[in-house]
């Protein structure tokens, strides 16, 4: 049974309780740091990367619905799913709008929570069914050269000469053996560019060229760290989300 990671943004300590309680009944669920505003809900999505956040439509700062554009905004591939609570019925409307999982009234029901759960957990086993096709479906063709354009010539690149790829103030970073080339496309233009090939998405700012990925090690709540077989032996972040996909990629 895989695990669910859910997390609890709520101001209100009652309702943060509440919630704790019903969640610490379930024997698949893991339960993240809580957030008490918008804004902090946003600094430990990054850190922990929930599959579900259950969270209050009204926060001090940030509402509920302007923390869940901005995560969704920062999400890999797919962004966690969102319950929204809240103590009155005229907010459901923003969890739809949002395309939200579900949402609960306060005072939390336990047969209106079970009901979230399962669509929690239906929606989480859909979404790890897409990850395996496309997963299966990736090929390994022969390389093609690259046209990369720097601001003042094309350079002509061969994938395979590529070590990762970053975006840094506004510029693509695309380091390679020889140099570390600059470029105004993004990173998601790039990966579009190099799609069947050796490359993959470890976290949402960095692409990295599998073959020359030397150790993965664990890291910190889930994440994972990655050492390349560059000169620097560099080491890149592997976000909780993509850890799965990324360990499979080298069973095969």
């Amino acid at each position: 049974m895989r695990s669910i990671h859910a997390m609890i943004a709520e101001d209100e300590q009652l309702a943060r309780e509440d919630m704790i309680y019903l969640l610490e009944k379930e024997p698949d669920v893991i339960i993240c740091p809580s957030a008490e505003t918008g804004n902090q809900l946003v600094d430990l999505y990054v850190e922990h990367e929930p599959d579900v956040v259950f969270l209050d439509v009204e926060m001090p700062g940030m509402t509920g619905v302007d923390a869940v554009k901005q995560i969704v905004e920062l999400a890999y591939l797919q962004p966690p799913l969102f319950i929204f609570t809240t103590a009155y019925d005229e907010y459901a409307m923003d969890a739809f709008e949002i395309e939200a999982v579900d949402y609960l009234l306060k005072p939390y029901d336990d047969v209106r929570f079970q009901r979230a759960m399962r669509r929690v957990r239906k929606q989480m086993a859909q979404t790890d069914i897409k990850r395996d096709i496309y997963t299966e479906t990736q090929t390994d063709p022969t390389a093609e050269k690259l046209l990369i354009d720097d601001g003042e010539r094309m350079v002509v690149l061969s994938p395979d000469s590529i070590y990762y790829a970053v975006p840094s103030n506004r510029i693509l970073e695309i380091h390679t053996h020889d140099e570390v080339i600059e470029s105004r496309m993004t990173l998601q233009e790039l990966e579009e560019k190099l799609l069947g090939l050796s490359f993959f998405r470890t976290h949402r700012s960095y692409l990295v060229n599998l073959n020359y990925v030397r150790d993965i090690t664990p890291w910190f709540n889930g994440a994972y760290n990655l050492t390349l077989k560059d000169g620097y032996h560099t080491t890149l972040p592997v976000s909780r989300s993509a850890r799965k996909i990324l360990l499979e990629k080298f069973k095969k």
